[in-house]
């Protein structure tokens, strides 16, 4: 008998993420970090966040019951750490809550981690041309590295915050 594998990542759709706006007015986040040298996180060191993220907020009964709507957000505020927001439905015990607040314009991109600056100057140009400005960037990632490779796409949601 044939053993179902159980799906690691949820599959992605790009058109649900592409060229949208979003409007958060404190959406619900748990934030972990993580050191990194040059942008380049330690592999190992963004799994165990990740795992302790999902069960403080899986043990909650805080996340997302859809999978295809809970993202995952990596943003750089240094060259040497990189933080994580997991979307929550509502604060999780036990953890560090933050809220995202403002608008975020949103852009798929299907490449290579080390092309992410790239990207992020392709959107921030795309945006200077409808005159917005990008405060801050985030990155969700589709899908981890394993999944990624299996099928053969490195998906990227670019969030830009904007003014």
């Amino acid at each position: 008998m044939e053993q179902l594998k159980e799906e690691c990542c949820p599959v992605f759709q790009p058109k649900k993420w592409e060229g949208k706006t979003f409007e958060w007015n404190r959406k619900k986040f748990i934030k972990e970090s993580v050191p990194t040298f040059f942008h380049i996180p330690l592999p190992p060191m963004i799994g165990k966040r990740v795992t302790k993220m999902t069960k403080l907020a899986e043990d909650a009964k805080k996340l997302d019951v859809n999978k295809e709507d809970m993202l995952l957000l990596f943003m750089d505020p240094t060259a040497f750490r990189s933080e994580m927001y997991l979307s929550v439905t509502d604060v999780v015990p036990g953890a560090t809550n933050a809220t995202l607040t403002g608008t975020f314009v949103s852009k798929v991109f299907d490449g290579p981690y080390k092309a992410v600056p790239k990207f992020m100057k392709q959107m921030d140009a795309a945006l200077e041309k409808q005159g917005k400005k990008t405060k801050n960037h985030y990155v969700h990632y589709a899908y981890c590295p394993k999944c990624a490779k299996e099928k053969g796409h490195n998906y990227m949601v670019l969030f830009a915050q904007i003014d």
